[in-house]
Protein backbone atom coordinates (compact mmCIF):
# COMPACT_ATOMS: atom_id res chain seq x y z
CA UNK A 1 0.00 0.00 0.00
CA UNK A 2 2.99 2.35 0.32
CA UNK A 3 3.34 2.71 -3.43
CA UNK A 4 0.23 3.66 -3.49
CA UNK A 5 0.75 7.61 -2.08
CA UNK A 6 4.13 7.29 -3.67
CA UNK A 7 2.93 6.81 -7.57
CA UNK A 8 0.04 9.78 -6.51
CA UNK A 9 3.06 11.51 -5.36
CA UNK A 10 4.96 10.92 -8.14
CA UNK A 11 2.05 11.93 -10.69
CA UNK A 12 1.14 15.91 -8.95
CA UNK A 13 4.81 16.06 -9.74
CA UNK A 14 4.43 15.07 -13.46
CA UNK A 15 3.11 18.36 -15.03
CA UNK A 16 2.60 19.13 -18.58
CA UNK A 17 5.79 21.36 -19.52
CA UNK A 18 4.28 24.83 -20.33
CA UNK A 19 4.96 27.18 -22.96
CA UNK A 20 3.68 30.39 -24.57
CA UNK A 21 1.53 30.61 -27.38
CA UNK A 22 2.93 29.66 -30.75
CA UNK A 23 2.83 31.74 -33.98
CA UNK A 24 -0.60 32.08 -35.41
CA UNK A 25 -0.32 30.66 -39.21
CA UNK A 26 -1.10 33.76 -40.79
CA UNK A 27 2.03 35.62 -38.63
CA UNK A 28 4.54 33.20 -39.32
CA UNK A 29 6.18 35.25 -42.42
CA UNK A 30 6.43 38.38 -39.82
CA UNK A 31 8.11 36.53 -37.26
CA UNK A 32 11.42 38.64 -35.86
CA UNK A 33 14.19 37.45 -33.45
CA UNK A 34 16.53 39.28 -31.59
CA UNK A 35 15.44 42.50 -33.94
CA UNK A 36 17.39 40.96 -37.21
CA UNK A 37 14.99 40.77 -40.24
CA UNK A 38 18.02 38.13 -41.89
CA UNK A 39 18.48 36.10 -38.87
CA UNK A 40 16.41 33.71 -39.99
CA UNK A 41 14.84 32.40 -43.13
CA UNK A 42 11.84 29.70 -43.80
CA UNK A 43 13.63 27.37 -46.07
CA UNK A 44 10.51 26.79 -47.99
CA UNK A 45 9.34 30.35 -48.76
CA UNK A 46 11.61 33.06 -48.41
CA UNK A 47 14.46 32.24 -50.63
CA UNK A 48 14.18 35.15 -52.59
CA UNK A 49 15.17 36.96 -48.84
CA UNK A 50 18.23 34.13 -48.95
CA UNK A 51 19.25 35.12 -52.30
CA UNK A 52 19.50 38.90 -51.46
CA UNK A 53 21.72 37.72 -48.10
CA UNK A 54 23.63 35.75 -50.41
CA UNK A 55 23.96 38.78 -52.31
CA UNK A 56 25.09 41.11 -49.72
CA UNK A 57 28.02 38.46 -49.09
CA UNK A 58 29.49 38.41 -52.28
CA UNK A 59 29.57 42.29 -51.73
CA UNK A 60 31.25 42.08 -48.35
CA UNK A 61 33.87 39.26 -50.13
CA UNK A 62 34.48 41.51 -52.77
CA UNK A 63 35.35 44.57 -50.60
CA UNK A 64 37.30 42.87 -47.97
CA UNK A 65 39.60 41.56 -51.47
CA UNK A 66 42.49 43.15 -53.02
CA UNK A 67 40.79 45.86 -55.08
CA UNK A 68 40.81 45.56 -58.93
CA UNK A 69 41.62 41.06 -58.35
CA UNK A 70 39.23 38.47 -58.89
CA UNK A 71 37.44 36.52 -56.36
CA UNK A 72 38.80 32.94 -56.20
CA UNK A 73 36.49 29.76 -55.89
CA UNK A 74 33.39 29.98 -53.99
CA UNK A 75 34.19 26.45 -51.41
CA UNK A 76 30.98 24.98 -49.84
CA UNK A 77 30.60 22.64 -47.30
CA UNK A 78 27.44 20.97 -46.07
CA UNK A 79 27.84 18.58 -42.68
CA UNK A 80 24.77 16.44 -42.53
CA UNK A 81 23.39 14.50 -39.05
CA UNK A 82 24.35 11.04 -37.56
CA UNK A 83 24.32 11.50 -33.96
CA UNK A 84 27.59 9.66 -32.92
CA UNK A 85 28.69 9.40 -36.21
CA UNK A 86 29.54 13.11 -36.26
CA UNK A 87 33.07 11.45 -35.21
CA UNK A 88 33.76 10.48 -38.65
CA UNK A 89 33.01 13.81 -40.20
CA UNK A 90 35.40 15.35 -37.41
CA UNK A 91 38.15 13.07 -38.02
CA UNK A 92 38.27 13.74 -41.53
CA UNK A 93 38.43 17.67 -41.43
CA UNK A 94 41.41 17.33 -38.74
CA UNK A 95 42.72 14.91 -41.28
CA UNK A 96 41.92 17.20 -44.17
CA UNK A 97 43.70 19.95 -42.38
CA UNK A 98 47.18 18.08 -42.01
CA UNK A 99 47.58 16.97 -46.10
CA UNK A 100 47.46 21.41 -46.17
CA UNK A 101 44.61 20.74 -48.96
CA UNK A 102 41.64 21.82 -46.76
CA UNK A 103 40.29 25.46 -48.05
CA UNK A 104 38.34 27.88 -46.64
CA UNK A 105 35.05 27.93 -47.18
CA UNK A 106 32.26 30.55 -48.57
CA UNK A 107 29.21 28.87 -46.85
CA UNK A 108 29.33 25.83 -44.27
CA UNK A 109 26.03 24.36 -43.43
CA UNK A 110 24.97 21.71 -40.73
CA UNK A 111 22.16 20.39 -39.31
CA UNK A 112 22.15 18.21 -35.67
CA UNK A 113 25.45 16.66 -35.00
CA UNK A 114 26.82 18.46 -38.59
CA UNK A 115 25.34 21.52 -36.49
CA UNK A 116 27.64 21.23 -33.42
CA UNK A 117 30.53 20.38 -36.35
CA UNK A 118 29.55 23.40 -38.21
CA UNK A 119 31.30 26.09 -36.28
CA UNK A 120 34.55 24.26 -36.10
CA UNK A 121 34.57 23.48 -39.77
CA UNK A 122 33.34 27.72 -40.63
CA UNK A 123 36.44 28.79 -38.19
CA UNK A 124 39.01 26.44 -39.68
CA UNK A 125 42.07 24.32 -38.85
CA UNK A 126 42.78 26.66 -35.82
CA UNK A 127 39.52 24.66 -33.68
CA UNK A 128 40.70 21.83 -34.76
CA UNK A 129 41.85 20.40 -31.58
CA UNK A 130 38.94 21.51 -29.96
CA UNK A 131 37.12 19.45 -32.42
CA UNK A 132 39.03 16.44 -31.66
CA UNK A 133 38.29 16.60 -27.91
CA UNK A 134 34.39 17.00 -28.57
CA UNK A 135 34.22 13.82 -30.89
CA UNK A 136 36.69 11.53 -28.88
CA UNK A 137 36.65 12.31 -25.00
CA UNK A 138 32.94 12.56 -24.50
CA UNK A 139 30.31 9.82 -23.27
CA UNK A 140 26.60 9.15 -22.74
CA UNK A 141 26.53 11.32 -19.95
CA UNK A 142 27.88 14.30 -21.30
CA UNK A 143 25.20 14.57 -23.96
CA UNK A 144 21.87 13.31 -22.03
CA UNK A 145 20.70 11.67 -18.68
CA UNK A 146 17.34 9.42 -18.93
CA UNK A 147 14.30 10.32 -17.39
CA UNK A 148 12.37 7.65 -15.15
CA UNK A 149 9.92 6.37 -17.07
CA UNK A 150 6.77 7.91 -15.17
CA UNK A 151 8.44 10.94 -15.75
CA UNK A 152 9.41 10.67 -19.23
CA UNK A 153 5.53 10.07 -20.30
CA UNK A 154 4.22 12.99 -18.55
CA UNK A 155 7.40 14.92 -20.30
CA UNK A 156 8.43 16.16 -23.40
CA UNK A 157 10.94 13.63 -24.27
CA UNK A 158 12.69 10.44 -22.61
CA UNK A 159 16.04 12.20 -21.69
CA UNK A 160 17.42 15.15 -20.36
CA UNK A 161 19.96 16.83 -23.12
CA UNK A 162 21.10 19.66 -19.84
CA UNK A 163 25.23 17.73 -20.45
CA UNK A 164 24.64 18.33 -23.78
CA UNK A 165 23.94 22.13 -23.07
CA UNK A 166 26.35 22.51 -20.79
CA UNK A 167 28.74 20.81 -23.62
CA UNK A 168 27.93 22.80 -26.17
CA UNK A 169 28.09 26.00 -23.76
CA UNK A 170 31.75 25.12 -22.30
CA UNK A 171 32.84 25.47 -26.80
CA UNK A 172 30.26 27.86 -28.22
CA UNK A 173 31.78 31.00 -26.13
CA UNK A 174 31.24 34.46 -27.01
CA UNK A 175 35.18 34.46 -28.52
CA UNK A 176 33.70 32.05 -30.87
CA UNK A 177 30.96 34.17 -31.70
CA UNK A 178 32.68 37.01 -32.07
CA UNK A 179 35.32 35.11 -34.34
CA UNK A 180 32.19 34.00 -36.44
CA UNK A 181 30.85 37.96 -37.07
CA UNK A 182 34.02 38.69 -38.23
CA UNK A 183 34.05 36.06 -40.93
CA UNK A 184 30.39 37.36 -41.79
CA UNK A 185 31.83 41.09 -41.96
CA UNK A 186 34.28 39.26 -44.99
CA UNK A 187 31.49 37.83 -46.82
CA UNK A 188 31.66 34.09 -45.20
CA UNK A 189 28.02 32.26 -44.25
CA UNK A 190 27.40 29.66 -41.91
CA UNK A 191 23.75 28.14 -41.99
CA UNK A 192 22.76 25.99 -39.52
CA UNK A 193 19.12 24.20 -39.99
CA UNK A 194 16.32 23.36 -37.33
CA UNK A 195 12.17 22.04 -37.69
CA UNK A 196 9.43 24.23 -36.00
CA UNK A 197 7.35 21.46 -35.00
CA UNK A 198 4.59 23.91 -34.52
CA UNK A 199 4.72 25.14 -38.33
CA UNK A 200 5.87 21.70 -39.72
CA UNK A 201 8.71 24.23 -41.66
CA UNK A 202 12.40 24.02 -41.91
CA UNK A 203 14.26 27.04 -40.48
CA UNK A 204 17.59 28.23 -41.56
CA UNK A 205 19.54 30.11 -38.90
CA UNK A 206 22.07 32.80 -40.20
CA UNK A 207 24.44 32.61 -37.39
CA UNK A 208 26.55 35.35 -38.76
CA UNK A 209 23.56 38.17 -38.80
CA UNK A 210 23.11 36.79 -35.00
CA UNK A 211 26.88 37.38 -34.16
CA UNK A 212 26.84 40.94 -35.65
CA UNK A 213 23.42 41.76 -34.04
CA UNK A 214 25.45 43.86 -31.24
CA UNK A 215 21.97 41.98 -28.52
CA UNK A 216 23.06 40.54 -25.67
CA UNK A 217 20.84 37.27 -26.03
CA UNK A 218 22.93 36.10 -29.42
CA UNK A 219 25.28 33.62 -27.21
CA UNK A 220 22.56 32.16 -25.83
CA UNK A 221 20.33 31.73 -28.64
CA UNK A 222 23.27 30.13 -30.90
CA UNK A 223 23.58 27.79 -28.37
CA UNK A 224 19.91 27.10 -28.47
CA UNK A 225 19.64 26.74 -32.24
CA UNK A 226 22.99 24.18 -31.75
CA UNK A 227 21.09 21.67 -29.26
CA UNK A 228 17.92 22.66 -30.86
CA UNK A 229 19.47 21.38 -34.52
CA UNK A 230 20.36 18.09 -32.59
CA UNK A 231 17.25 17.12 -30.56
CA UNK A 232 15.51 14.41 -31.73
CA UNK A 233 11.83 14.63 -31.33
CA UNK A 234 10.88 12.16 -28.40
CA UNK A 235 14.28 11.11 -27.64
CA UNK A 236 15.65 14.84 -26.37
CA UNK A 237 13.63 17.62 -25.36
CA UNK A 238 12.26 20.39 -28.18
CA UNK A 239 14.11 23.66 -27.88
CA UNK A 240 11.67 26.80 -27.30
CA UNK A 241 12.75 30.02 -28.74
CA UNK A 242 11.05 33.36 -27.93
CA UNK A 243 10.38 35.14 -31.17
CA UNK A 244 8.45 38.46 -31.83
CA UNK A 245 5.56 39.53 -34.25
CA UNK A 246 4.54 43.15 -33.97
CA UNK A 247 5.56 43.60 -30.57
CA UNK A 248 3.89 40.52 -29.10
CA UNK A 249 6.08 37.42 -27.48
CA UNK A 250 5.29 34.11 -28.73
CA UNK A 251 7.09 31.02 -28.53
CA UNK A 252 8.17 28.46 -31.56
CA UNK A 253 9.28 24.82 -30.88
CA UNK A 254 12.43 24.08 -32.71
CA UNK A 255 13.20 20.10 -33.00
CA UNK A 256 16.12 18.11 -35.06
CA UNK A 257 16.68 20.17 -38.53
CA UNK A 258 16.82 16.48 -39.61
CA UNK A 259 13.14 15.79 -39.65
CA UNK A 260 12.99 17.89 -42.68
CA UNK A 261 16.71 16.86 -44.36
CA UNK A 262 19.43 15.28 -43.25
CA UNK A 263 21.86 17.69 -45.13
CA UNK A 264 21.43 21.28 -47.49
CA UNK A 265 22.86 23.93 -48.91
CA UNK A 266 21.41 27.19 -49.96
CA UNK A 267 18.03 26.15 -52.01
CA UNK A 268 19.00 25.40 -55.58
CA UNK A 269 16.99 28.64 -56.39
CA UNK A 270 19.41 30.73 -54.74
CA UNK A 271 22.26 29.16 -56.39
CA UNK A 272 20.67 29.47 -60.31
CA UNK A 273 19.96 33.47 -59.67
CA UNK A 274 23.75 34.03 -58.67
CA UNK A 275 24.79 32.09 -61.39
CA UNK A 276 22.86 33.43 -63.35
CA UNK A 277 22.87 37.05 -62.45
CA UNK A 278 25.48 37.16 -60.37
CA UNK A 279 29.39 37.51 -61.32
CA UNK A 280 30.25 37.63 -64.78
CA UNK A 281 31.97 35.03 -65.42
CA UNK A 282 30.87 33.17 -63.12
CA UNK A 283 33.34 31.87 -60.73
CA UNK A 284 34.22 28.07 -59.99
CA UNK A 285 31.93 26.51 -57.16
CA UNK A 286 32.89 23.53 -55.45
CA UNK A 287 30.84 21.88 -52.95
CA UNK A 288 31.56 18.93 -50.51
CA UNK A 289 29.20 17.40 -48.71
CA UNK A 290 30.17 14.95 -45.42
CA UNK A 291 27.78 12.13 -44.82
CA UNK A 292 27.75 11.15 -41.45
CA UNK A 293 26.17 7.71 -41.99
CA UNK A 294 26.70 4.84 -44.18
CA UNK A 295 25.11 4.94 -47.38
CA UNK A 296 24.76 0.89 -47.64
CA UNK A 297 21.80 -0.78 -45.80
CA UNK A 298 22.64 -2.12 -42.66
CA UNK A 299 21.56 -5.69 -41.69
CA UNK A 300 19.98 -6.31 -38.55
CA UNK A 301 17.62 -9.17 -37.14
CA UNK A 302 14.64 -6.96 -35.60
CA UNK A 303 13.34 -8.74 -32.70
CA UNK A 304 9.37 -8.55 -33.04
CA UNK A 305 8.77 -6.09 -30.19
CA UNK A 306 7.63 -2.64 -30.29
CA UNK A 307 10.67 -0.97 -28.47
CA UNK A 308 12.67 -2.91 -31.49
CA UNK A 309 10.56 -2.46 -34.71
CA UNK A 310 9.75 1.46 -34.07
CA UNK A 311 13.21 2.46 -33.11
CA UNK A 312 14.41 0.39 -36.72
CA UNK A 313 11.63 1.76 -38.77
CA UNK A 314 12.72 5.38 -37.83
CA UNK A 315 16.57 4.76 -38.43
CA UNK A 316 15.08 3.12 -41.94
CA UNK A 317 13.39 6.34 -42.88
CA UNK A 318 16.29 8.94 -41.72
CA UNK A 319 18.55 6.22 -43.87
CA UNK A 320 16.40 6.56 -46.91
CA UNK A 321 16.33 11.04 -46.06
CA UNK A 322 19.59 11.39 -45.95
CA UNK A 323 20.92 8.46 -48.92
CA UNK A 324 17.75 11.08 -50.68
CA UNK A 325 19.57 14.77 -49.78
CA UNK A 326 23.17 13.84 -51.36
CA UNK A 327 21.18 12.38 -54.56
CA UNK A 328 19.42 15.79 -54.67
CA UNK A 329 22.26 17.64 -53.88
CA UNK A 330 24.25 16.01 -56.52
CA UNK A 331 21.97 16.57 -59.10
CA UNK A 332 21.35 20.39 -58.24
CA UNK A 333 24.86 20.86 -58.04
CA UNK A 334 25.27 19.65 -61.64
CA UNK A 335 22.50 21.74 -62.78
CA UNK A 336 24.20 24.60 -61.25
CA UNK A 337 27.50 24.03 -62.70
CA UNK A 338 28.74 23.05 -59.07
CA UNK A 339 31.61 20.71 -58.64
CA UNK A 340 30.21 18.05 -56.30
CA UNK A 341 32.14 16.10 -53.63
CA UNK A 342 31.22 13.51 -51.36
CA UNK A 343 32.28 12.00 -48.35
CA UNK A 344 30.20 9.24 -46.11
CA UNK A 345 31.52 5.92 -43.73
CA UNK A 346 31.92 3.25 -45.50
CA UNK A 347 31.36 -0.14 -45.50
CA UNK A 348 35.27 -1.25 -44.52
CA UNK A 349 34.57 0.25 -41.50
CA UNK A 350 33.28 -2.31 -38.93
CA UNK A 351 33.39 -1.45 -35.83
CA UNK A 352 30.51 -1.91 -32.90
CA UNK A 353 28.84 0.52 -31.14
CA UNK A 354 28.27 -0.34 -27.94
CA UNK A 355 26.01 2.20 -26.94
CA UNK A 356 24.75 5.46 -28.31
CA UNK A 357 27.67 7.89 -27.64
CA UNK A 358 30.04 5.33 -26.81
CA UNK A 359 33.57 6.58 -26.71
CA UNK A 360 35.89 4.07 -27.50
CA UNK A 361 33.43 3.75 -31.43
CA UNK A 362 33.48 7.38 -31.67
CA UNK A 363 37.31 7.44 -31.57
CA UNK A 364 37.66 4.22 -34.02
CA UNK A 365 35.18 6.62 -36.41
CA UNK A 366 37.70 9.60 -35.54
CA UNK A 367 40.83 7.76 -36.48
CA UNK A 368 38.48 6.23 -40.20
CA UNK A 369 37.86 9.92 -41.04
CA UNK A 370 41.36 10.71 -40.54
CA UNK A 371 42.93 7.87 -42.34
CA UNK A 372 40.76 8.50 -45.12
CA UNK A 373 41.46 12.51 -45.60
CA UNK A 374 45.09 11.67 -45.12
CA UNK A 375 45.10 8.83 -47.95
CA UNK A 376 43.19 11.15 -50.18
CA UNK A 377 40.19 8.70 -50.56
CA UNK A 378 37.44 10.70 -48.01
CA UNK A 379 35.80 12.06 -51.46
CA UNK A 380 34.13 10.90 -54.24
CA UNK A 381 31.78 12.07 -57.22
CA UNK A 382 29.07 10.87 -57.64
CA UNK A 383 26.42 9.09 -54.87
CA UNK A 384 27.54 5.59 -54.81
CA UNK A 385 23.76 4.57 -55.46
CA UNK A 386 24.46 6.60 -59.30
CA UNK A 387 27.74 4.80 -59.93
CA UNK A 388 26.22 1.39 -59.72
CA UNK A 389 25.20 -0.25 -63.07
CA UNK A 390 21.66 1.17 -64.00
CA UNK A 391 22.40 4.28 -61.81
CA UNK A 392 24.80 7.64 -63.56
CA UNK A 393 24.96 5.44 -67.38
CA UNK A 394 21.28 6.58 -67.33
CA UNK A 395 21.71 9.50 -66.74
CA UNK A 396 22.68 12.75 -69.25
CA UNK A 397 25.64 15.00 -69.18
CA UNK A 398 22.72 17.82 -67.70
CA UNK A 399 22.96 15.56 -64.35
CA UNK A 400 18.80 14.25 -64.82
CA UNK A 401 17.39 11.08 -66.81
CA UNK A 402 16.27 12.09 -70.04
CA UNK A 403 12.55 14.06 -69.51
CA UNK A 404 12.95 13.93 -66.00
CA UNK A 405 12.80 17.30 -63.61
CA UNK A 406 15.50 16.98 -60.97
CA UNK A 407 13.68 17.95 -57.12
CA UNK A 408 15.01 21.43 -56.60
CA UNK A 409 16.59 21.66 -53.33
CA UNK A 410 14.28 23.37 -50.29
Amino acid sequence: MVLVPLLVAALAGCAEPSRLAAVPPNLEEDVSVLGTPNARFWADTQWPAMLQEAMRALARERAASMPGSALGPANFLAVSGGSDDGAFGAGLLVGWTETGTRPSFALVTGISTGALIAPFAFLGPAYDEQLRTVFTTIGPEDVYSRRWTLTAVFSDALSDTTPLFQLISRYVNQSMLDAIGREYLNGRLLLIGTTDLDAQRPVIWNIGAIATSGRPEALDLFRRILLASAAIPGVFPPVMIDVDVGGRRYQEMHVDGGAFAQAFLIPSRVQLAIARGGQQPVRPRIAYVIRNARLDPEWAQVDRRLLSIGPRAISTMIHSSGLNDVVRIYFTARRDGIDYNLAYIGSDFTAERGTEFDTAYMQALFAYGHAKALAGTAWTKVPPILAKPGGAEQFDGDGAKEGADPQPQR
